[in-house]
């Protein structure tokens, strides 16, 4: 895990293409008081609607809000519900000179209806329909200057019909011509149009319907007759509540379990693990660790209502919990602490020795430790005493614990903490500001 806390800062901005199916999420919202006298069914007062990018604009979303700059390859219709997608991918800051409208085609919407945190029913409004002979052409003849300068594609197939053959076997010639990793999430139970992706990522269900293995067949064999179908480099099997699973050509296997404290909605999670996945690729984070990224990333967001979207900071406090018994943080680890610190309010207070925990000291952790705000010990002494630190760090009153070196302090001249103090000879002092604090002179 500490591992994995150092790889988050390796996660910089870096350019990912988008190709996929594009479709409207909306969400009717309200409460649920009776029963209608013309059916038996539930009467729904809407009390808010949203809408939102759904299927490949999820995943473009998701990377925006990873870091990443999203470029988004897809298809609308002429009509409301493609005019608003075009617009809040562009608001939201994904990419959109490559979203194409085309004539006669409607776009998907999908409308849930949400009671008390409940789903009652989906309204869903499409018309699968392939692209148009020129718009096909118009993309394939595009690939090249789209993917211009691209090291990472993400595929993902709705099954609405963008993704057609053609275009399928141009991208992936391309791709393959000039070393372009290519993760594609699928559809339907014909792999053999994905032959040429690197990565292919189906859920438990896709992978069994794909290959027509019965649920008795062990899933490693189910994911090396995908290997073979596709030709990829590797599988990722995701499987809901368990986790996920990769496979490799050389018949290894790594199971990865998710950890949920309570799963509210699956809604988006594929997507989201496909931009997970895709973002870690793109800078060379090893697979292994990028299935790591993946689980936890979709475990945050299937503890939420709706398509979620999960940033560094989300990714960068859950890694952090499940390794707070340590609390203690090098230089490596500060990219994940300076993520998670800068979502949510905390007090730093600068020691200027730890030689033992005094009772005015603890007395002092106890006064600035509170339920809506943490606590940062920055340690001015490069050495501190072993026996204190491990003292310090078994303390509920403190969650994190920094020890003085020239990186740390150059990082905490960035920060903006809800309030700084010192404590120094037995005495807490307030100072207006952390530069204040950390170049003071010591007290006689």
């Amino acid at each position: 895990m500490v591992a994995l806390v150092n790889s988050l800062s390796q996660l910089k901005r870096s350019k990912i293409v988008v190709l996929g199916d594009l479709l409207l999420d909306s969400y009717t919202m309200g409460r649920v008081q009776r029963i209608s006298p013309e059916a038996p069914v539930p009467v729904v007062c809407v009390e808010k609607e949203t809408h939102l990018p759904g299927g490949a604009g999820n995943v473009a979303l998701n990377l925006v809000s990873l870091g990443a700059e999203a470029i988004f390859v897809g298809r609308v219709g002429e009509d409301f519900a493609g005019q608003l997608l075009q617009k809040t991918l562009k608001d939201k800051g994904v990419t959109t000179n490559w979203l194409f409208s085309q004539a006669h085609y409607p776009t998907p919407v999908k409308n849930r209806v949400i009671a008390s945190n409940q789903q009652i029913v989906r309204i869903d409004h499409e018309t699968i329909q392939p692209l148009s002979l020129l718009l096909e052409q118009e993309i394939i003849t595009a690939l090249p200057q789209i993917l211009q300068g691209i090291k990472v594609v993400a595929l993902s197939d709705y099954g609405k019909g963008f993704l057609t053959p053609n275009l399928l076997k141009a991208l992936f010639h391309y791709t393959s011509c000039h070393g372009i990793t290519v993760i594609t999430d699928p559809k339907g139970t014909d792999f053999s149009k994905y032959r040429g992706t690197t990565i292919i990522k189906p859920n438990q269900t896709e992978a069994y319907q794909a290959v027509n293995f019965s649920q008795e067949v062990d899933l490693s064999e189910v994911a090396h007759a995908i290997l073979k179908v596709t030709e990829a480099q590797t599988v990722m099997i995701t499987r809901s509540e368990a986790g996920l699973s990769l496979f490799n050509r050389q018949g290894e296997r790594k199971d990865f379990p998710v950890q949920v404290r309570e799963v509210k909605d699956v809604t988006g999670a594929g997507d989201t693990v496909l931009a997970m996945l895709t973002y870690a690729i793109a800078n060379e984070i090893s697979y292994e660790e990028s299935a790591e990224f993946c689980n936890i990333a979709a475990g945050i967001v299937i503890e939420q209502l709706g398509c979620a979207r999960v940033n560094l900071a989300d990714i960068s406090h859950r890694l952090l919990e499940k390794q707070m018994h340590c609390k203690l943080f090098d230089e490596k680890q500060l990219f994940a602490l300076e993520k998670v610190l800068t979502h949510c309010p905390y007090t730093i207070l600068v020691l200027e020795e730890l030689s033992s925990i005094t009772p005015t000291l603890f007395e002092a952790l106890s006064k600035l430790s509170t339920p809506d705000s943490s606590l940062l010990l920055y340690l001015k002494d490069g050495s501190p005493c072993s026996t204190s630190l491990k003292m310090l760090t078994s303390l509920m009153e403190v969650n994190f614990i920094l020890i003085h070196s020239a990186k740390v302090e150059k990082v905490c001249h960035q920060l903006t903490p809800k309030a700084v103090y010192s404590f120094y000879s037995g005495q807490l002092e307030q100072h207006s500001s952390l530069k204040r604090s950390l170049f003071q002179k010591n007290k006689n």
